[in-house]
């Protein structure tokens, strides 16, 4: 009897207990995948800034409070993900996976962006863990994107062909950002610009939100005193009028992004919202201008009508996607050529 062959891009499967950490520049969200199939065992979410490195924060974390002892490590990290060393965009972290293999005395440690990960989670939330804004219904298999402001913004699209998943990485949070309304006109001259330029982060990320606040404030003649988007969220509990439209403008902006991204994809699977900022504005989105920026896409506005939008409400989706990938890597297509490691180098 002959052996099945093993398709191009079959992944090989990973020794159990499975560290799991979705890195970015702010939180690091850690769990444990004891076996396959097996629920997920989590830890707390510790800062970033609390560690020198990722080693020490899985230890202090992990490591020190459990008998488990992981084989493997799958990490998504907020960075381009560009061979053995992996720099965080936001934050002072690198990481070099080969040295953590023998830090932590793994077998294997697979890098992933963390949008990637992210986009490993998209066919299997449903429920509790999604909230939807507006019409439209989901295309089974159909392209799907996921946007989501934080510390950064992160864009990822997961596609599906030949019965397998593949996630696309990008920094398609870089892209430029213009203004389109009379309002927008007033103040995109105030925007304070981020490396020259007036890209979707720069907007839509937490020190976005801040930016949008003190855009508004000086086209209205007014003293800003937001400097963090914390403090935009704050304000709205003094019924502070301008950060209630940096609030809107921000949803709308967002809505506007997310809709171009489903024109260049066709999302029909639908466009998902994640990160660290808008499940905190749950309550605001659905009477903000999101869903309307997200369908005005002439003369496609039919089309963008029919694609549903959804607001992530599970608070690991990372985490999730990564442990589907390490139950059942057979149900995704992906590179890992330059990105699967042990103790003595790169695994191919």
């Amino acid at each position: 009897m002959k052996t099945p062959r093993r398709r191009a891009g079959d992944l090989r499967p990973l020794s159990f207990p499975v560290l799991i950490a979705d890195i970015g520049g702010t939180n690091v969200r850690l769990a444990v995948l004891p076996e396959a199939h097996s629920p997920v065992r989590d830890f707390p979410t510790v800062q970033t800034s609390a560690f020198p490195d990722f080693a020490s924060a899985a230890e202090a974390t992990v490591l020190d409070a459990t008998a488990i002892m992981p084989r493997s490590c799958l990490i998504a990290a907020a960075g381009p993900i560009t061979g053995a060393h992996v720099k965080l965009t936001n934050a002072d972290w690198e990481i070099d996976p080969v040295a953590l293999c023998r830090q932590l005395n793994l077998d294997t440690v697979i890098t992933f962006n963390d949008f990637e990960a992210l986009a490993l989670s998209l066919p299997y939330l449903h429920g509790e863990q999604l909230l939807q804004v507006g019409a439209g219904e989901t295309v089974p298999r159909a392209p799907r994107v996921v946007i989501g402001p934080g510390t950064g913004l992160g864009v990822a699209v997961m596609v599906y062909g030949d019965k397998r998943y593949t996630p696309l990485a990008g920094e398609g949070g870089h892209v430029s950002l213009a203004p389109e309304t009379d309002r927008d006109f007033q103040i995109w001259p105030h925007i304070d610009r981020l490396h020259g330029r007036i890209s979707g982060e720069t907007l839509l990320s937490g020190r976005g939100l801040a930016r949008i606040y003190r855009a508004i404030a000086r086209a209205d003649g007014k003293d800003p005193w937001c400097t963090e988007g914390s403090e935009v969220t704050h304000a709205l509990g003094y019924d502070d009028v301008i950060a209630a439209e940096a609030i809107d403008l921000f949803l709308t902006y967002l809505g506007r992004m997310a809709g171009d991204l489903a024109l260049v994809t066709l999302a029909k699977g639908g466009v998902y919202i994640g990160g660290g900022i808008v499940p905190r504005l749950a309550d605001r989105i659905a009477s903000s201008g999101f869903r309307a920026a997200f369908e005005a896409k002439a003369p496609h506005a039919a089309i963008m009508r029919d694609i549903p939008t959804y607001l992530i409400t599970e608070p690991k989706p990372a985490v999730s996607g990564m442990a589907s990938f390490a139950t059942l890597p057979e149900r995704f297509a992906l590179d890992l050529s330059e990105r699967r490691f042990g103790p003595n180098g790169l695994v191919p």
